[in-house]
């Protein structure tokens, strides 16, 4: 039985549960985080990658919903190191913190004055997306969610109906992903995921300003592309009709990690196959979150088992 780290204690997951009339089950309110841990065999060890980082933004979610943490971003990441050497498994985990409103009331919408809730939770996570030859996406029917309505720089629990909407719309329609336009009918980002695109030795991805999560990963991302591949990393608005004309496009996220896409509603993208900059940034990232990677060893933390 799994261990779960709930209402401040570890506890055996059966005694992790929340009334079905809870606040954020009924609204939505409430934020999370996804943080991978890698399985490394040589090394018997599980890295968690940019640990600390990912609590840093999940408090930056909890301000817009007025949810207090019950610990700094320091002794969560403590908590969850030790909650993973309790849970140790030798294959790749997904570590789930979630803070959400914990009241059994209805019509109360009142952010300040409903209680708050935390939990911890781990369980064995592959591949997001499993097309190794690329990623087949659409331009989805739904929008993007905007700013001015629900923060999409925040991980909000009730924004991701906006996520599946999308990816079920893409999938029913024979895609492996979709994409999102923003009110301007510029494209920001994947069902969930960002976005990164390749123009001969420039990459472009949408800006900070736009209604976009600002991932770890895509922060990751841009710092390899940078110092280790040399090229220049711009960020500006994608139109719609251009992200066909680029030589690679490629998704990035905890989930998904570096998911390259091959075609856009059923157009060709370079040469239909795994581009080389994805190639050489997929290499880059494996390495590092599996502790392969001596510049980098200060994004992962080791966890080995007790």
């Amino acid at each position: 039985m799994a261990v779960l780290y709930f209402q401040n204690k570890f506890v055996p997951e059966e005694e992790a549960v929340v009334s079905v009339k809870t606040h954020a089950l009924q609204y939505g309110t409430g934020c999370f985080e996804g943080i991978r841990a890698y399985y490394n065999e040589s090394d018997n060890a599980l890295y968690v990658f940019r640990l600390e980082d990912h609590f840093k933004r999940m408090a930056d979610s909890c301000k817009i919903l007025f949810i207090t943490l019950p610990q700094t971003s320091t002794k969560l990441s403590e908590i969850t190191r030790e909650l993973v050497k309790q849970n140790f498994t030798k294959e790749d985990i997904y570590i789930r913190p979630v803070a959400y409103k914990a009241n059994t009331v209805v019509g109360n919408f009142n952010l300040q004055k409903l209680d708050d809730g935390f939990a911890i939770y781990t369980l064995p996570l592959g591949r997001y997306l499993k097309e190794s030859g690329g990623v087949k996406a659409n331009i989805s029917s739904w929008r993007r969610v905007s700013g001015n309505a629900i923060p999409p720089r925040a991980k909000i629990t009730g924004s991701y109906i906006n996520t599946a909407l999308a990816k079920t719309e893409s999938v029913m329609n024979g895609y492996d992903e979709a994409l999102f336009l923003d009110n301007e009918n510029h494209i920001i980002e994947g069902s969930a995921e960002n976005l990164f695109a390749v123009k001969g030795d420039t990459v472009v991805t949408p800006e900070m300003s736009e209604d976009i999560l600002l991932g770890i990963t895509r922060d990751t991302v841009m710092t390899l592309i940078k110092q280790e591949l040399g090229l220049t990393v711009i960020e500006r608005s994608i139109d719609r009709s251009e992200i066909y004309s680029f030589d690679e496009v490629f998704l990035t996220g905890t989930g998904a990690e570096i998911a390259p896409v091959v075609s856009v509603d059923g157009r060709t993208i370079g040469t239909g196959e795994v581009g080389p900059i994805a190639q050489k940034v997929m290499k880059l990232y494996y390495d590092i979150v599996h502790g392969k990677n001596e510049k980098y060893k200060h994004w992962i933390t080791k966890i080995v088992q007790n």
